[in-house]
């Protein structure tokens, strides 16, 4: 697929308005319909978001290593969105209709959408490893959405400020040196008090044994007891925004059908 042209950055940053004391972005960002979202997963931290009157995708990835027995997530989508430029969540080849492209930090335009990259670390090295991991957030069919792609850095104490409370929080909990273990899962889960997470990024019967170095969802879900589990028996939900919790937050487990 040939390289898109990255839509133009907007003129001031988030950080700027916070130094100014302006309202939040999200505040002023202009609201949208209340709709109908729907979310499926394409499998490891790659999902499909339709609502809104647009369709966007991330992290499609190629079929190696942890993903190595997932179908190729070559779906139709208006809007590619990347964390990194690794295979497991930055592979764009074979998309036909030549979707627009995001994969760096920054603020963005999309349609009258406001997506918001933030500027993470991939490692627990300060990025000295494996570099930057662009954790995505915007609004989308009414709902706050984050996605922290592949995230090992933690979240500090300006991306919290700059982020909020998310209503979807996507969030890798399988470990290895890429990406959040369990137990960092679970802090960041707690400083951010989203209304809805989806656990991402673990390893499912998709894996290589041989090369796939993550841990299974279990060992998150054992650590987030107390806190309820919605077990889904399909790839795909349809959330209104009478299906977020009035308080606390809410897991919810989608199924890859294999």
């Amino acid at each position: 697929m040939k390289r898109r042209q990255l839509m133009s950055y907007a003129a001031t940053s988030l950080l700027a308005a916070l130094a100014t004391g302006l309202p939040s972005v999200w505040e002023s960002y202009q609201a949208q319909s209340n709709d109908i979202l729907s979310v499926q997963w394409l499998g490891h931290t790659c999902f499909l978001f339709t609502g809104g009157g647009f369709r966007v995708l991330v992290n499609p990835f190629r079929q190696i290593g942890c993903t190595a027995g997932y179908r190729a997530p070559n779906v139709a989508t208006d809007l590619i969105l990347i964390s990194s430029r690794l295979l497991d969540e930055g592979a764009i080849e074979g998309f036909s209709n030549n979707p627009s492209l995001l994969y760096e930090p920054g603020i963005f335009q999309f349609n009258g959408m406001r997506i918001e990259g933030i500027k993470t670390e991939k490692d627990r090295e300060g990025g000295r490893r494996f570099g930057v991991n662009v954790a995505w957030m915007w609004k989308q069919a009414g709902f706050k959405i984050l996605h922290l792609g592949g995230i090992a850095g933690k979240i500090g104490i300006e991306q919290q400020i700059l982020i909020g409370r998310p209503d979807l929080l996507f969030i890798p909990v399988g470990g290895g040196p890429k990406a959040y273990t369990p137990e960092e899962a679970k802090k960041t889960v707690e400083l951010l008090k989203p209304k809805l997470v989806i656990p991402t990024h673990y390893k499912t019967q998709a894996a290589d044994a041989n090369t796939c170095d993550l841990v299974s969802l279990d060992d998150f879900l054992t650590l987030m007891s107390g806190t309820p589990v919605r077990r889904i028996d399909k790839d795909t939900i349809a959330l209104k925004s009478t299906d977020l919790p009035d308080s606390g937050s809410v897991i919810e487990v989608l199924s890859y059908k294999f």
